[in-house]
């Protein structure tokens, strides 16, 4: 692989001093966005006894933020390319946390869609311009790997401080506090942001082209809604039609990309055998281990009778394991080799997901926070070696459009987790077999028959909470069984695609 990075009798000169400084700014973004994702898992039951959802609008209100951020990444993060890295991180930070008070106080479920699509808006700001802003601020190739380990290890840190922090909030005041712990966060970021952050940017960036954008924008929400519509109502000519005119849209992005003089998106990257392997690695395994994390916390809770702080608790394995894993990733990558890794922590993922097929509705926890630590320490490893196998592949100016490009799969891949895997959940609970007189909307989501079996006779109500928890995890079973078919096939691509790729190294 081409180095695009300065000679290694260079590099120590170019170390920017306070750079580890900035890179802890940066990671308080990644912070910010990583909580806001995993407190919603645990915040769903309360959200659905209060606001009452549908059991459509509960997969809305879990996949509208990744739908809206898959859509505006690689526009978001060819602005910053262009007007500053800086710049638009601050301002999307700044925004973020002001849309999490609109989520906080939502009334209906309309409204926290409205919200959660917003954050989407301001989220895509944030995540390409760290990863954009790691690559022009850490020029040495072994600090930028542990830089990005650094990075990937605080998503994982926000994936159990959520949780806990999440669950603590919500037994001792209201759903909406969960979305509040954004604020102290985001007020940090920007404060010490402004001084410390270097403003970087892509000399030479041409036009930011808004056919471009619309077509980004168009062809992946309407791509994303015809897969989820297609795997919860079957294929109609709406659905059809959708997914037609989404394909459409981003045919007629990469033509467009392929004839501008200064494309929003440089296609070309996708030649690289190594830079296509990583993208389509870390699509498929997201997609592979979202469905399970998103319905996971309502199992803890809903099905084992956990609390909120508990069951917070009780997913912190993974997130240790992807700490721990993400900080010696680049080392270890260096060591064996990039394919290695990435290859060997997808297939660790698929078996730990296969494992968790065998789950009862009492099922001990040490099955379940192993079978989470080896999830962790799997998406650990593959991730972090991929993120930095995609900024090593690209010039630094170009760093926000290959970040963004990263994140889009990632986004992706949960937005398609969320919508089929999800929709296999709640395919298996709608038809459970419920006892006479228990209300149609018991059979919308386990929230709102547990919401239902509160108004019900105690026989009633325990003949109605047995049979829709067995419904439920019967569908967590499927669930699990489909994502790690996903997870091994990954692992399958990611051999080959990955084959002779290597780290860059100092000397």
């Amino acid at each position: 692989m081409t180095s695009t990075l300065q000679p290694a009798q260079a590099t120590g000169a170019v170390k920017r001093p306070g750079r580890w400084l900035a890179l802890s700014v940066l990671v308080l973004a990644v912070l910010l966005v990583a909580v806001d994702a995993t407190v919603l898992g645990l915040a769903t039951p309360y959200i659905s006894e209060d606001l009452h959802p549908s059991g459509t609008q509960l997969l809305w209100i879990g996949d509208v933020y990744s739908f809206v951020i898959a859509g505006l990444l690689v526009s978001m993060g060819s602005l910053g390319d262009r007007i500053g890295r800086k710049r638009i991180l601050l301002g999307g930070a700044m925004a973020f946390g002001a849309l999490s008070v609109l989520g906080a106080y939502a009334t209906t479920p309309e409204t926290m869609i409205l919200a959660r699509a917003l954050l989407g808006v301001a989220g895509a700001t944030l995540m390409p311009a760290t990863l954009a802003l790691i690559r022009n601020i850490f020029h040495d190739p072994r600090e930028r790997s542990l830089a990005v380990g650094i990075w990937g290890a605080t998503a994982s840190a926000g994936t159990a401080v959520g949780p806990i922090a999440g669950g603590f909030l919500l037994e001792h005041f209201w759903w909406g506090s969960v979305f509040l712990i954004n604020l102290p966060v985001m007020a940090v970021l920007v404060l010490v942001g402004i001084r410390t952050l270097p403003e970087s940017r892509n000399p030479h960036p041409g036009p930011w082209d808004l056919g471009s954008v619309l077509l980004s924008l168009v062809g992946m929400i309407a791509l994303v809604y015809a897969v989820k519509e297609a795997a919860t109502h079957g294929l109609t000519g709406t659905t059809l039609g959708t997914g037609l005119l989404g394909a459409a849209a981003l045919y007629g992005f990469v033509h467009r990309q392929l004839t501008m003089p200064v494309p929003l998106l440089d296609m070309r990257l996708f030649r690289r055998r190594g830079f296509s392997g990583a993208v389509l690695a870390d699509l498929l395994t997201v997609l592979g281990m979202s469905g399970l994390v998103f319905f996971l916390s309502q199992y803890l809770q809903l099905v084992q009778g956990r609390r909120p702080f508990e069951a917070g608790l009780a997913e912190l394995p993974a997130a240790v394991g992807a700490v721990a894993a993400g900080l010696v990733a680049g080392r270890t990558a260096r060591r064996f080799s990039v394919r290695t890794v990435v290859s060997g922590g997808l297939a660790a993922v698929g078996m730990a997901l296969a494992a968790l097929t065998a789950l009862g509705q009492s099922t001990g926890y040490p099955v379940l926070g192993a079978a989470l630590l080896v999830v962790g320490v799997g998406a650990g490893f593959s991730f972090t070696v991929t993120a930095d196998v995609i900024l090593s592949s690209v010039p630094k100016d170009q760093a926000g459009a290959a970040s963004a490009v990263s994140e889009t799969a990632y986004e992706l891949g949960a937005a398609l987790g969320i919508a089929l895997l999800g929709s296999i959940v709640t395919g298996a609970y709608r038809d459970f077999p419920a006892p006479d007189g228990t209300p149609a909307g018991a059979h919308e989501s386990l929230g709102a028959a547990a919401e239902a079996a509160a108004h019900l006779p105690p026989h009633q109500a325990d003949a109605l909470l047995t049979a829709a928890r067995e419904a439920f995890v019967h569908g967590l079973h499927l669930a699990s069984g489909a994502g790690a078919a996903v997870l091994l096939a990954a692992s399958a691509v990611a051999w080959f695609l990955l084959k002779d790729q290597k780290l860059e190294s100092t000397g």
